[in-house]
């Protein structure tokens, strides 16, 4: 049983939570406020997009590969869906989730295309894509703001409440997708497929993997869940603007999915280290107007924690090199 905790208590997770809950106790301290039931819900209400994208960056990560795209595939969906509500109001809304997911999907399948057939790295690939997405907002809108009124009303009401004890639906739709994440990747052969790629390229397809198509599934999986965030992104601010939607949102996902413990060098991470790594930027990003810290730091704020989590995730590595060379 001790032995159980120990190995427990080594678990990057655990590790993370630790740092939640100092830093909540430490905010806490100098502003009690902040671990009341309403600041909760403020730092719940700020992670369920970036919650959602982060699972699909995961599995991109995962596979050696990286998205910078999604916060500009974030703004093609949103704005999909919002120009359905503007023009064709008779249109069922939730008509609206389909069509933005699936915007999402075609967009991360041109990235995966990109990479697979032209054999280009995918952080170029999708750094021009950022931009290509980005533009194709505004001609899209013609360069004008979907306004809260054209937003239904019973999708904004998925980011103010629920039935059950009043938690906004996005909340349980944030974690329902944290569970389908995990599912997919403990208990399907294409979820396994794409770890096993991640942790060696060049082994991958002499054990069987398809390596055109599982890149092709994980550029796809981040983009349909971008799409998702994207129609979930008006439901949470109730408007869409072509150039704030999802401006800096790659940043943030990525930063979570790093400090998640999800390794950049492919074939690490767990769904829970994401998850917690989400709740950790959350947390922080409740507490800097209670501290009086200016939003402007944020992306600061978010740069260094990506730094620091590389550093931990490399000396992670040395020490687990050394310990099996030791074992050799």
């Amino acid at each position: 049983m001790n032995g159980g905790l120990v190995s427990l208590l080594q678990r990057r997770e655990a590790g993370i939570l630790v740092m939640i809950v100092l830093f909540c106790l430490a905010v806490g301290l100098y502003k009690p406020q902040f671990l009341t039931l309403n600041q909760l819900r403020v730092t719940m209400l700020l992670v369920p997009l970036i919650m959602i994208a982060a699972m699909g960056q995961m599995l991109v990560l995962a596979a050696r590969h990286v998205d910078l795209s999604i916060g500009s595939i974030m703004a093609v969906a949103a704005m999909a869906s919002g120009l359905m509500f503007r023009y064709a109001p008779e249109i069922p809304w939730v008509l609206g989730f389909p069509l933005s997911i699936g915007v999402g999907i075609v967009l991360g399948l041109i990235n995966g295309a990109l990479v697979v057939y032209f054999r280009l790295p995918a952080i170029i690939v999708t750094l021009g894509t950022l931009n290509l997405y980005r533009g194709l907002t505004f001609i899209m809108s013609d360069a004008r703001q979907i306004d809260r009124q054209y937003v239904p009303s019973a999708l904004k009401a998925m980011s103010q409440t629920s039935p059950i004890f009043g938690i906004p639906w996005i909340i349980f739709m944030m974690f329902g997708v944290a569970l389908l994440t995990y599912w997919f990747v403990m208990h399907t052969r294409m979820g396994r497929q794409i770890f096993a790629l991640g942790s060696n390229p060049t082994a991958a397809p002499l054990r069987g993997i398809n390596v055109t198509q599982v890149t092709l599934v994980v550029f796809a999986i981040s983009g349909g869940l971008a799409g998702l965030a994207g129609i979930m992104y008006a439901s949470r601010w109730g408007f869409v603007n072509p150039s704030n939607t999802g401006a800096g949102f790659e940043f943030q996902v990525i930063a979570a999915v790093v400090i998640g413990g999800v390794s950049i060098n492919g074939g690490v991470g767990t769904v829970g280290g994401v998850v917690l790594g989400v709740l950790l930027l959350g947390c922080v990003a409740s507490a800097l107007p209670l501290l009086g810290i200016p939003g402007t730091a944020q992306n600061a704020i978010y740069g260094a924690v990506i730094l620091v989590a590389l550093v931990i995730d490399r000396m992670v590595r040395q020490r687990g090199d050394k310990a099996a060379g030791a074992m050799t």
